[in-house]
């Protein structure tokens, strides 16, 4: 089990759509829209890293009048939210530094979403912070894994 202090954990503010702006809420910012190229806060929403896993830690009073979102945009703090995914066993180990193997193709594959997870970025270091346990399938690469949580390193 992975023990991350508070004093680790950084946050940041940003804005996201109000419906959205709940304590524990989680998303992948998927990047800058069209609509907001005339926004005067434009800087505050577009802050975050594309492809990378967030999770809100706290909601603020401030809300600003946006294009995108539908009942304008609200201020959070977020902090990058870890990500579970199927690792070589061999690279399982808790603070080892990896990098996601995303190379298979078997879409068909049960297991195919952790072992290509939805907030890895591609070419980018992890930290490997709690092995949750082996695969549930087996995998049909051959390739002994391990589930487990990550966070950017």
């Amino acid at each position: 089990m992975s023990v991350v202090s508070v004093a680790d954990v950084k946050t940041k503010v940003t804005l996201v759509g109000t419906v959205l702006a709940k304590q524990g809420v989680e998303f992948i910012y998927e990047g800058e829209a069209a609509e907001c190229n005339s926004c005067k806060v434009k800087k505050a929403c577009n802050n975050l890293q594309i492809g990378r896993k967030y999770r809100i830690v706290s909601v603020r009073a401030t809300h600003h009048e946006c294009m995108v979102h539908l009942d304008s945009a609200t201020a959070v703090e977020v902090t990058e939210a870890p990500v579970t995914a199927l690792i070589n066993a061999d690279m399982a180990i808790v603070n080892s530094k990896i990098k996601v193997d995303l190379s298979c193709n078997k879409s068909e594959c049960r297991s195919y979403s952790l072992c290509r997870p939805d907030g890895v970025v591609d070419g980018e270091k992890y930290i490997v912070t709690d092995i949750l346990g082996n695969a549930s399938d087996i995998c049909p690469k051959g390739r002994i894994l391990k589930l487990v949580d990550i966070r950017p390193g």
